[in-house]
């Protein structure tokens, strides 16, 4: 049985209400989660305070429109920036930060979104960090405690001369204060657009590239003075030691020949005198011993080489003659 046309027309009407409750409700309500806040804004004009509560939620249906913000922490990556130091070091500084949005209302009228923040933070974070970096010299830049302190490059040369290269200049700031610095200085500025700053860090500081070159040359000349140094001195050390040990050398060299002298004078006359002893007891004996010490003097002067010129007269000539088989008896 088909439907009559009063009766199509009530239920096309009915489909028609539904479809526009529904469209109704969903232009009504909206949902936040623990992450998120969010501004409600008629005709781009705020209206109440912002919504921070977790859940469902209403407003008027197409007039009003949901702004909706991050709740949690943001991060800001700076762009790296060429600035100098109070030495006149041109130096770049790469920082980072932490930020979330405390205001939403004054977030929302100042700025509208992320992007217009990190431009913002882009602007304060940046003059910021040139102003620190310009008032400190570059070691209070490089160094994060007071712990060490570093010598300057212009007062390692007079470091050099008078050898005290281990006192180095101390350190009155250091970076972790210099980003304390920033941060308090930064934090009152950004509070003006609703934007809580908790924290600024340096994720990295090198030399210009344009003068990279140069300060590295000057760094490696610097070492190899101090290397120089060190090196001279340990060849004097070298030189003095050597020529304390030839020294005393020469010292137990002597000593030892004059002990070895002594001794062998002391032989020899003890020598001596056995052999006077020995000899002196006859004349016979005394001649025998005149006669055995020539024959000995004979002996080291004359090898078979020797040729000889003697006199008839010389005593040699006696001696040769007396000991020849014709003179010898049975």
């Amino acid at each position: 049985m088909n439907p009559s046309p009063k009766t199509a027309g009530i239920g096309c009407l009915a489909a028609i209400v539904v479809l526009a409750l529904i469209v109704l409700l969903n232009s009504s309500i909206y949902t936040i989660n623990e992450a998120q806040q969010a501004i409600i804004t008629q005709f781009g004009k705020p209206v109440g305070g912002a919504q921070i509560e977790a859940g469902l939620h209403f407003k008027t249906p197409f007039i009003q429109k949901v702004n909706v913000f991050d709740r949690r922490i943001l991060d800001w990556d700076g762009t790296p920036n060429e600035m100098p130091t109070k030495d006149k070091t041109y130096i770049r500084v790469d920082t980072f930060g932490r930020w979330r949005i405390a205001d939403p209302l004054k977030y929302f009228e100042r700025l509208k979104n992320e992007r217009s923040a990190q431009s913002r933070l882009d602007d304060i974070l940046g003059s910021e960090t040139r102003n620190a970096v310009a008032k400190h010299e570059l070691i209070e830049v490089v160094r994060t405690t007071k712990d060490r302190k570093p010598l300057e490059s212009e007062e390692i040369a007079e470091a050099d001369m008078t050898g005290n290269i281990g006192v180095l200049k101390p350190i009155h700031v250091g970076r972790n204060a210099m980003e304390q610095q920033i941060l308090e200085r930064a934090a009152p500025k950004l509070a003006e657009f609703g934007i809580e700053l908790l924290d600024v860090r340096f994720k990295r500081v090198n030399y210009n590239p344009s003068v990279q070159d140069r300060i590295f040359e000057r760094m490696r000349t610097e070492r190899e003075q101090i290397a120089e140094k060190f090196r001279s001195e340990g060849a004097g050390e070298a030189a003095k030691i050597l020529g304390n040990m030839e020294r005393e050398l020469r010292e137990i060299q002597s000593t030892a020949y004059r002990e070895v002298q002594q001794i062998k004078g002391e032989a020899d006359a003890k020598a001596t005198a056995i052999y006077a002893d020995a000899y002196n007891q006859t004349p016979q004996a005394q001649d025998l011993y005149d006669f055995t010490r020539t024959l000995d003097v004979y002996e080291n002067v004359i090898d078979k080489d020797t040729t000889l010129i003697l006199s008839t007269d010389s005593e040699l000539f006696h001696l040769f003659k007396s000991g020849s088989p014709e003179k010898a008896g049975p």
